[in-house]
């Protein structure tokens, strides 16, 4: 690692600013960078001074360069883009998981990153290498992302659309560390950011409401709420993009809990079920459009090819995600001979929202394979 070229994206938070403590207790020496993403100005009013200011102090803190990044054009044309395609759609976005894809680990490599042999971060996920900690054979051989020790704080769902090229440069020096014990450093090496929460919420909008967001880019339209057992009409909305599949709050129904279980994007239709039980919230099986291998797909190489028959046959057991939780759902993925992906789960899910990225594990949870946008 000494001769290697090493930088680390600070957010301002507690995270990123304790891996930049770790690597220079190794006697490393990163360079800091900052990506400005947040859209300043009218259409957006989204700052980042105070993460900058917390960003200065911790380089000033080590010594180190710290370079802003302004990226904010390509987050607009690219992961912004994407945001509101979807959304008028009627589909379920998750700009999260494509703004690690296309600018921390895109745009940025382009920009600045092509220069380093290695980029470091503060998620929490972990690297496994060469079979070292490897849950079975298929793992055996190459790098792989591997989910973090502490399942609450675990990222690697908003990693699951990078490549192997951007994986082959990543460390992620928090994976193996609770929460807790990533505070506790913070707090001994009195960081600026030891004391600051954890960030909520979509990364391009800061403070601002995700429904503000939507509403300037696509107005309000108001349609009816129908309740799918009566087909009664019990409410307005004003517009289907204010709202997903699995939603209960913000629906202002009396007489709930009630659940948006369809949209007839069409006709601005919103369709809800009333109840925890019922089970229109509920499915059992989605198919991925287009499923994204990290590194390479675990299940077709020569040494194995019995995988790929099972694949392609009664299936292979797998564990899986529809949204960011720290609880898994176990199934099964079968290849279609159309070459999209079929997933069945081993209970009932609900919410599961087109558009949403289903994001695939190995059985025993320990390495992230991939992802890819959940269609029904």
């Amino acid at each position: 690692m000494e001769n290697k070229r090493i930088c680390v994206l600070l957010s301002g938070g507690v995270d990123s600013a304790v891996v930049t403590h770790l690597l220079c207790e190794q006697g490393l020496k990163p360079d800091l960078f900052y990506i400005r993403i947040g859209m300043d100005g009218e259409v957006l009013s989204c700052t980042a001074e105070e993460d900058i200011e917390l960003s200065q102090a911790t380089a000033a803190r080590y010594g180190l360069p710290l370079e802003v990044i302004d990226l904010q054009k390509e987050y607009w044309d690219n992961v912004v883009a994407y945001t509101m395609d979807r959304v008028k759609r009627g589909l379920t976005p998750n700009p999260d998981v494509m703004c690690n894809k296309l600018i921390k680990f895109g745009a940025f490599e382009e920009k600045a990153g092509r220069d380093y042999d290695v980029i470091a971060t503060g998620h929490y996920g972990t690297i496994i290498e060469n079979g070292i900690g490897a849950p079975s054979p298929e793992f055996s051989k190459g790098r792989w992302l591997g989910t973090a020790v502490d399942s609450v704080k675990d990222q690697t769902d908003f990693l699951a659309q990078i490549d192997n090229l951007q994986l082959s440069k990543l460390m992620l020096p928090l994976g193996p560390l609770p929460k807790e014990e990533v505070r506790r450093i913070a707090e001994e090496a009195k960081l600026p950011s030891a004391h600051r929460k954890d960030s909520q919420g979509i990364c391009f909008l800061g403070k601002i409401n995700y429904n503000e967001f939507v509403r300037r880019f696509l107005g309000e339209k108001k349609g009816a709420i129908i309740d799918i057992a009566s087909g009664r009409k019990i409410g307005e909305h004003r517009g289907f993009w204010f709202h997903t599949i699995g939603q209960r709050k913000g629906l202002g129904l009396s007489g709930g809990p009630w659940f948006v279980v369809r949209k007839d994007v069409e006709h601005n239709v919103i369709y809800v079920s009333q109840g925890y039980d019922t089970l229109l919230q509920y499915g059992r099986e989605f198919n991925l459009a287009d499923l994204h291998f990290i590194a390479r797909n675990p299940w077709e190489n020569s040494e194995m090819p019995e995988n790929a028959t099972k694949l392609s046959t009664e299936g292979i057991d797998i564990a899986f995600k529809i949204r960011h939780t720290d609880t898994f759902a176990d199934g099964k993925i079968t290849r279609q001979s159309d070459g999209t992906y079929h997933i069945t789960s081993q209970r009932d899910i609900q919410g599961i929202a087109p558009g949403q990225f289903g994001v695939i594990y190995d059985k025993t949870r320990t390495i992230c394979i991939g992802s890819g946008e959940i269609s029904i």
